[in-house]
């Protein structure tokens, strides 16, 4: 393995960079090259100036690792990825209707809030329109293994939640969880963020936020497994303190363990700039950290 950094189609390449796309790699088998590519443009920070992956760059580094013996990786694939055939994503038949009438009061007058796992082009193409229109990040497919997520009660739809990978490398986080290097790399999977957190403009539900959060404590790692096949052991998500103090997120039972430094991911030369977040996670069981800070067990994916 290369014991310094490369510089490969343009990107500056070093050992924990190949020692990640090992691992993800080994753990991660259901992800297409296509997908799996991506995947690493977004977790190594390999993007374009407009936050595009590389994907050229980041294939012609692949194909360098495969061919150096370094990692393995899936074949070629134009119609598959995950599990099963993958249809072309459709405009929705039905799109998002504005205005929509105010949705007010308390929990107690709403039907039951559920959380909904959004399944097809059709259901999937409308929760990206939703969440792409509404929410102040807008929305960019995620790229490996991520959950969107209805907020319903009844025929009522008030909001949608994505779920996608941890951020790669967090100083309050790690120091919170206890885990060195070489644990992180390998365990990152098992920790999963809360990309995005929707709930419509004119849905004003009292305590509805942190009750979605709540559901979503409970309910995410079965979800995961029946979806994904392993359970997640940690939620992580970011706040922005110059617009949200994180009320609901304190509300349901999360924690605030630090903030980001605003520098972005670090690389040699190269620093991506931006703003310092309130940093909260939530534990999906109570022995998260020995886990987390251990080889894989039983029932994980394995390498």
């Amino acid at each position: 393995m290369p014991k310094a950094v490369r510089v490969v189609a343009g990107l500056e390449i070093c050992p924990e960079d190949i020692g990640y796309v090992r691992i993800l790699a080994r753990r991660f088998p259901g992800l297409s090259r296509y997908e799996l590519t991506a995947t690493i443009c977004e977790h190594l920070g390999w993007l374009t100036v407009a936050g595009q992956p590389k994907m050229g760059a980041a294939t012609k580094v692949l194909a360098w690792l495969e061919e150096a013996g370094e990692v393995e990786v899936p074949a070629l694939q134009s119609q598959y990825s995950h599990r099963g055939v993958r249809s072309a994503v459709r405009a929705p038949t039905n799109p998002l209707l504005l205005p929509q009438s105010p949705v007010r009061g308390g929990l107690s007058q709403l039907e039951p809030v559920r959380l909904r796992w959004a399944l097809g082009a059709e259901e999937e193409a409308r929760w990206n329109e939703a969440m792409g229109r509404f929410h102040p990040l807008g929305y960019h497919k995620p790229f490996g293994y991520f959950a969107r997520y209805f907020i319903e009660a009844g025929e009522q739809w008030l909001g949608a939640l994505l779920l996608s990978g941890a951020a790669k490398a967090l100083k309050a986080r790690d120091r919170w969880i206890g885990w060195d290097t070489q644990q992180r790399r390998r365990n990152l999977p098992w920790v999963v963020n809360n990309s995005r957190f929707l709930l419509f403009p004119w849905v004003e539900v009292a305590h509805l936020a942190s009750h979605v959060l709540g559901q979503l404590a409970r309910g995410v790692a079965a979800d995961w497994e029946r979806h994904w096949g392993f359970r997640p052991l940690l939620l992580e998500t970011f706040v922005d303190p110059a617009h949200f103090r994180g009320t609901c997120y304190r509300a349901a039972g999360w924690e605030c363990v630090g903030r980001t430094t605003g520098e972005g991911l670090v690389r040699p030369g190269r620093h991506y700039q931006t703003t310092p977040k309130l940093l909260f996670a939530k534990p999906l069981q109570a022995d998260f950290r020995r886990l987390l800070c251990s080889d894989p067990r039983p029932g994980r994916p394995s390498p």
